[in-house]
């Protein structure tokens, strides 16, 4: 295996690519204030972003998973990533070449999984973008591109290719580049044969699928020939960097117009994305042989930062399947902010098949919001029901009703009610308006769950039984942020990791007993094992890196991460704001020592030692007159 990474290279590669750069790569950023950035926190579910990120520190931190580090952490945290495979992907991108301290340069063989397999896919989608640009064989893939309106520009702008028909042409050709016969089993590339690996892409049409940072992670291979027994659509199978459920073909293209536009559109096919993109419709995307799910939802929702004017548009095929689509898309719809819709062409054609028989601007035309998606729901649910009786319109409302209850403005959702007591025939208005208030206090009352089921246990005045006690996350003693005290401890920490220069050099002379917070006096403690806040304001980034070193745990070094993130409070950082930080602490631990020291001499006035009462006596009279100094003449008194 290969060996340590020598640290002036993973030093270069942490200085050489800017953190923003690369989480703006997996979701949206905006301005935080006090020059840091927020997005939603890839690592949980939240609606409201605590994720942020100091671009001038090369940090982030989530304030709500406590999730945080620099940008190898991220990494290697984002794409489940060893440190080593963190650190060689970020070279990568630099043009770092990395040395290793036992085995000199690092061969190909010696590299990360993941980075092997992601090379090895990317190979492969030259291989076979090759074939289908110059293969006499890939005559069959190029007519059904240009029957479909798609150039070899196109082909090129998307990266189709052509996987030959042989047994073994790529196997071979990726052994020739250094791959091992494991490597190719283990991408998903290659399958077990007879007489060993064989391609699994045999004379199909290949779509290379790229993940959110716009890596080929996979391939979907479309069926070209007759004699071709297989499934129409082929998709490469799960493997250790591929997951059907958490890729959206297209997203590496769509992403950044995505977050500009707050604005995504749902297809269901490679062409039907391919067909957008060069209609002008730049932020469609698609799923991978799989129904659009809950991990498809937090792809976007970190793209569209739960901006309650964002827009997503599924467009699905008019058919009784793509009907079913769009219902099982409705059944998530909630665990969006913004508003969803459906756009299907009156004559159920796909954007494929529109932009051919009508052109781009049909395509533009197409997905531009039209029908809310809970109202489509809606009328494929009352279409189900004979509303020529009561005891139709009555089921018909007992399921329709519940998806009314899930539109989360309380205005529409009362507007919808009325709709749909005319949709089904139902006279009194206000019963169904009701009806549909109800299922939503339960839905409310259940966490969007849906009516309560009969029977649950009861506390008194009706609140709900406690729960099984679940496992609270530590991350080290609780602060009392309320606590004056703790506030200005955090305050001067933070000017200290953030501000060196302008507390220094008087903060080194702090004592680590001067911050009441054990999490912050650990924090104290690491800065002065990294050479202290006198020498951060001469270093700079590297600075922060030691602090973050020298921490004793995980724990510590979070804490150090996460004031290292945090705003400060005031909208002007200054020297004024410093020197009253740094006199507030001072002056506290002060009298906390007077306190203790006027116990000691009531003890001591007892009966104590004349000496010793003589000596603690003239320590408080020097107390008193340094506080007295400090409260008169503030950070010249220090």
């Amino acid at each position: 295996m290969a060996g340590r990474i020598n640290d002036e290279d993973v030093k270069a590669v942490r200085d050489a690519v800017p953190i923003d750069a690369v989480v703006s790569e997996y979701l949206q950023l905006r301005n935080a204030g006090g020059g840091n950035l927020k997005g939603l926190c890839p690592f949980h579910d939240e609606k409201s972003p605590s994720f942020q990120v100091s671009p001038s520190k090369g940090l982030f931190h989530c304030f709500g998973c406590q999730e945080g580090g620099d940008t190898i952490t991220f990494v290697m945290k984002v794409d489940h990533l060893t440190f080593s495979e963190a650190v060689e992907r970020l070279a990568a991108q630099a043009g770092i070449t990395l040395r290793y301290e036992e085995g000199g340069y690092n061969p190909a063989h010696q590299r990360g999984e993941r980075i092997r397999l992601v090379e090895a896919h990317r190979v492969a989608a030259q291989f076979y973008a090759e074939q289908l640009d110059t293969g006499a064989e890939a005559e069959a893939g190029r007519v059904f591109l240009a029957e479909r309106g798609f150039d070899q520009a196109a082909a090129v702008h998307f990266g189709v290719g052509y996987s030959p028909a042989g047994w073994d042409h790529l196997t071979r050709y990726l052994r020739g580049k250094g791959f091992s016969d494991k490597e190719l089993l283990l991408s998903g590339l290659s399958q077990e044969g007879r007489r060993g690996p064989i391609d699994r892409f045999r004379g199909r049409l290949m779509w290379p699928i790229r993940d959110i940072a716009g890596d080929v992670v996979g391939f979907g291979a479309r069926r070209l020939r007759d004699d071709d027994t297989g499934p129409k659509y082929l998709n490469t199978p799960d493997t250790a960097i591929y997951r059907k459920s958490q890729v959206l073909y297209g997203i590496d293209l769509a992403k950044k117009e995505i977050a500009k536009s707050s604005r995504a559109v749902v297809v269901e096919g490679y062409t039907d994305v391919m067909a957008c993109h060069l209609a002008g419709v730049t932020t469609a995307i698609a799923t991978c042989g799989t129904a659009f799910g809950g991990d498809h939802i937090k792809i976007l929702r970190r793209l569209l930062m739960d901006n309650g004017s964002a827009r997503v548009i599924f467009t699905f095929d008019g058919d009784a399947a793509g009907q079913k689509a769009a219902l099982r898309a409705f059944e998530d719809d909630q665990k969006f902010a913004a508003e969803t819709y459906i756009a299907i062409a009156p004559d159920g054609m796909d954007p494929c098949e529109l932009r051919i028989a009508k052109g781009e601007d049909a395509v533009r035309d197409l997905v531009e919001p039209r029908t809310p998606l809970f109202e489509f729901a809606l009328r494929q649910i009352v279409a189900r029901y004979d509303l020529e009786t009561p005891a139709g319109r009555a089921a018909a409302l007992d399921e329709a009703g519940p998806v009314v209850a899930r539109i989360k403005n309380s205005a529409s959702q009362h507007e919808v009610a009325v709709q749909l007591a005319g949709m089904l025939g139902i006279l009194d208005t206000q019963f169904v308006v009701r009806r549909v208030a109800q299922l939503a206090r339960w839905a409310r009352d259940r966490g969007g769950r849906g009516p309560a089921p009969a029977g649950p246990p009861r506390a008194p005045h009706g609140a709900p039984a406690p729960g099984p006690a679940r496992p609270a996350r530590h991350a080290g003693p609780a602060l009392n942020l309320r606590s004056p005290a703790h506030r200005t401890e955090r305050e001067l920490l933070k000017l200290a990791l953030q501000y060196p220069e302008l507390v220094s050099p008087a903060f080194d002379a702090y004592g680590a007993d001067e911050f009441t917070a054990p999490p912050y006096a650990a924090v104290r403690v690491a800065i002065e094992e990294a050479g202290g806040a006198e020498l951060g304001a001469k270093d700079g980034p590297d600075y922060l890196a030691r602090v973050r070193e020298a921490a004793p745990d995980d724990t510590v070094r979070a804490m150090v991460t996460e004031l290292a993130v945090e705003t400060i409070l005031r909208r002007t950082v200054d020297d004024i704001y410093a020197a009253t930080q740094l006199v507030q602490v001072r002056l506290r631990a002060v009298d906390r020592r007077v306190q203790e020291i006027q116990g000691t001499l009531t003890r001591l006035s007892t009966g104590g030692d004349p000496a010793h009462l003589a000596a603690v006596q003239n320590e408080l009279w020097v107390l008193q007159q340094y506080g007295r100094s400090l409260r008169e003449r503030g950070a010249d008194a220090l």
